[in-house]
C-alpha cells in the first residue's frame, strides 16, 4: 500500500492574512502539493475547469501539473493556512521552489521537479475540495505544523513529518465518510460491536448473535464492518481471540491445552489449527524458550 511509503517532506508551511485589498493568485501549476485551509474569508478556486467557492472550514488540495487559481471574495480579511510538500523526500526535494507558473511558461530544465501525483494510488483518493466536518482539529493540526516549521526547534523537520501523517489521515477519514456517510451514520453501533467481539474472546461468536446483539441485519452488518475496518466482523473476531491466546502464550506459564480450553476450543489440535490459520505459526512458536 502506498500510505506504507509515505516519508513526506515539507517545502513551505506558513499562515497567511490578506486583509481588505483584492487578492488573485493567477492560473498556475505547482511542482508539488499544496494544502490550503481556509480559517476566515472566502475565496473562489478555480481546479482544472471546476469553480469552487471557498469558505471556512474548506481545505483544498492542489496537486502536482494541475491548473489552479485562487481569487479572494469581498474586503472582508482572508487567513489561509497552507503548506507544499512532497509525499517522499528525495535528492531534489530542496532545490525544488514554489511555482507561480502554467507549464507554458516553465523552463525545460524545471520539468523534472514536477513530483508524482500518487493521488489516485490511495486507498480513498483526497477530493479536491473537502468541507470539514471537523474543521477544529484540522485547524489546530494544520498550525502545529506551521508553528513547528516556523520555529525550526531541534529535530523539526521529524516533528513535521510526523504532525503531516497525522493530519493526511484525519484528512483521508473526512474524506471517506463524506463518501460513505452510512457508515459513519452508523458507527456507534459498529463501535459496540467491536467492543463486544474484543470482550468475548474466550468464544466462538456467531454471525447470527452479533446482528441479534446490534439490531442490524447480518448482510448490512457484514458490509458496514467490512467498509469501515476492511475485514468482517468474524474475521476481526478471529484477531481478537488469536491476540488474546497469544499473549497468554507469551506471557503465562498455563499449558498450551489449558489455554486452547480457557479459549473455548475443544482441543489443542483445533486451537493449533485456528492459531496457524490466523497468525501464520503454530502456538509453540509464541512459548519462550528455556
Amino acid at each position: 500500500m502506498i500510505l506504507h511509503q509515505i516519508s513526506p517532506y515539507i517545502r513551505v508551511a506558513m499562515d497567511n492574512i490578506v486583509e481588505g485589498r483584492s487578492w488573485v493568485i493567477k492560473e498556475r501549476q505547482l511542482f508539488d502539493y499544496e494544502l490550503l485551509y481556509i480559517m476566515e474569508g472566502k475565496v473562489n478556486v478555480t481546479i482544472e475547469d471546476t469553480v469552487y467557492e471557498g469558505v471556512r472550514g474548506d481545505i483544498f488540495l492542489f496537486r502536482p501539473k494541475q491548473r489552479h487559481k485562487i481569487t479572494k471574495v469581498g474586503k472582508q480579511r482572508l487567513r489561509q493556512p497552507h503548506i507544499h510538500f512532497d509525499f517522499f523526500y528525495t535528492e531534489d526535494s530542496e532545490k525544488v521552489k514554489v511555482s507561480f507558473r502554467p507549464i507554458e511558461e516553465i523552463e525545460p530544465e524545471e520539468l523534472a521537479y514536477f513530483r508524482p501525483d500518487i493521488i489516485d494510488e490511495m486507498p480513498v483518493p483526497l477530493s479536491s475540495h473537502l468541507r470539514l466536518k471537523n474543521p477544529v482539529l484540522i485547524e489546530k493540526m494544520l498550525l502545529d505544523i506551521i508553528y513547528e516549521y516556523e520555529t525550526k526547534m531541534p529535530y523539526y523537520e521529524f516533528k513535521v513529518k510526523g504532525l503531516f501523517i497525522q493530519l493526511w489521515i484525519q484528512l483521508l477519514r473526512e474524506n471517506y465518510w463524506s463518501l460513505n456517510s452510512h457508515v459513519e451514520t452508523n458507527m456507534h453501533s459498529l463501535m459496540h460491536i467491536k467492543q463486544y467481539l474484543m470482550h468475548n474472546t474466550n468464544r466462538k461468536v456467531s454471525l447470527d448473535e452479533i446482528a441479534k446483539m446490534s439490531g442490524i441485519s447480518k448482510h448490512y452488518l457484514v458490509r458496514l464492518f467490512q467498509q469501515a475496518f476492511g475485514m468482517s466482523p468474524i474475521q476481526y473476531h478471529q484477531l481478537m481471540r488469536a491476540h488474546a491466546a497469544r499473549h497468554m502464550i507469551q506471557f503465562t506459564a498455563d499449558p498450551l491445552t489449558v489455554i486452547a480450553e480457557n479459549m473455548g476450543f475443544s482441543s489443542i489440535h483445533a486451537f493449533s489449527r485456528f492459531f496457524k490459520t490466523v497468525e501464520g505459526k503454530s502456538p509453540s512458536y509464541y512459548r519462550p524458550k528455556g
